[in-house]
């Protein structure tokens, strides 16, 4: 890569905004980006859930823009950190998964992520590391060594500490190790950059703090857009089963896309596809209908993970499907129920909803209907009778319903 190329790629990266800041300093990142030498990014995911989103993948999108640029890169996997919990503010604390459980969805997520990055490079190929390497063996007094580098007053500053404070909830001891043991993670992999999202940039610095005091050195913290519904506030969330996921098949990942608001539809051309912005601004111009713009953006991301020719195919099925109102109970894709099984849990258990008062809600309003007659009871439960017909869920979602034998 020339020097004007090497300017151009990282111009890019910037114009986009995926980026949203860099601790300590800019001016200092890109200096030290725009040079011969190599730097070790890297970025880590809590294997908590047996499947990553689109916010995800935009992540591990940038990260190789860095690997193109020369950078070393890394995905670690947070064998050992996803077994703690990282605190959420939306809960009192997060479940700890067993090692089993853990070790199941990091091979999920491997296959998940391949169309993002050239693991078969054979110059500088992206690594994939575990942290439960370096944790797992760690002793209660190397843990009161690294603990003595942090003051109870840093841990409070967390912005969901102190709102759970506020609210009287409580903030359990171990909460505070979760920083911790990610701040060492920079140590180990002697990371000169972390990438992560917004609401993880304590945690990052905490690696940052951590780099200083025991090896003396510089790591910048990069954070990076989470992607959020301009209109609505809603995160792509892999916990609460929202967004885009990358272990479904092409036609689900279409109609996910689809079902997204319009909002969405800059955010995911700049964040999550290979066009270039010069392509990005023409689809914008070009496309006054914002439906006809987020079927393009539906068929640039489906290429991605399955190639150009599935996402064409599924294009095509979508406008038949949904603008000619011609549905194809063959070929839809089909979810297995057992006689019983209350609509409820199927809606959640697809991710036609959220959550079971999410399901509901859509049932009483309405929004589901088998056989192109409305669901009136939310508490109604699968027939055998009811083998072979067709699920609607909103306006876009069909699923064929199978007894399971």
């Amino acid at each position: 890569m020339t020097k004007e190329e090497k300017k151009r790629a990282i111009e890019d990266i910037f114009d986009r905004k995926t980026i949203v800041e860099i601790l300590p300093s800019k001016e200092a990142f890109i200096e030290r980006l725009s040079g011969d030498e190599k730097m070790l990014f890297f970025i880590g995911f809590d294997a908590t859930s047996p499947t990553l989103h689109l916010s995800h993948a935009k992540n591990i999108m940038l990260l190789e823009k860095f690997r193109l640029l020369g950078h070393k890169v890394v995905l670690l996997f947070g064998d050992f950190t996803a077994m703690i919990g990282d605190p959420t503010g939306e809960s009192l604390k997060r479940k700890q998964l067993s090692r089993e459980e853990v070790a199941e969805n990091v091979e999920k997520w491997k296959k998940q992520i391949r169309p993002l990055m050239d693991f078969d490079a054979k110059e500088n190929p992206p690594q994939i590391r575990y942290n439960s390497e370096w944790l797992a063996p760690l002793t209660f007094q190397e843990i009161i060594q690294l603990a003595s580098h942090f003051t109870v007053g840093q841990m409070l500053e967390r912005d969901m500490f102190e709102k759970r404070m506020k609210k009287g909830d409580p903030v359990y001891l171990h909460e505070f190790f979760y920083p911790l043991m990610q701040g060492y993670d920079s140590v180990v992999l002697e990371a000169d950059v972390e990438l992560c999202g917004t609401d993880q940039t304590f945690n990052a610095l905490s690696g940052r703090t951590l780099r200083k005091k025991l090896q003396n050195k510089e790591k910048f913290v990069v954070t990076v857009t989470l992607m959020e519904d301009p209109e609505t506030g809603e995160l792509m969330s892999k916990s609460k089963g929202t967004g885009v996921f990358l272990d479904t098949d092409a036609r689900n990942m279409f109609g996910q896309v689809m079902s997204l608001g319009d909002g969405m539809i800059e955010p995911l051309l700049r964040h999550c596809t290979r066009l270039s912005l010069d392509d990005i601004d023409d689809v914008l111009i070009k496309n006054k209908n914002p439906r006809d713009t987020k079927l393009q953006v539906a068929q640039e991301i489906v290429s991605i993970f399955y190639g150009k020719d599935e996402a064409e195919k599924e294009k095509k099925y979508f406008i038949e499907t949904f603008s000619n109102k011609n549905i194809d109970l063959d070929s839809l894709e089909s979810t297995e129920v057992s006689s019983g099984e209350t609509f409820l849990d199927v809606l959640v258990r697809e991710k036609l909803a959220e959550s079971k008062g999410d399901a509901r809600r859509k049932i009483i309003q309405g929004g589901v209907s088998l056989e192109g007659e409305k669901l009136l009871d939310p508490e109604q439960s699968f027939t055998e009778e009811m083998n072979n017909t067709t699920l609607r869920v909103g306006k876009k979602h069909f699923k064929k319903i199978v007894f399971r034998k």
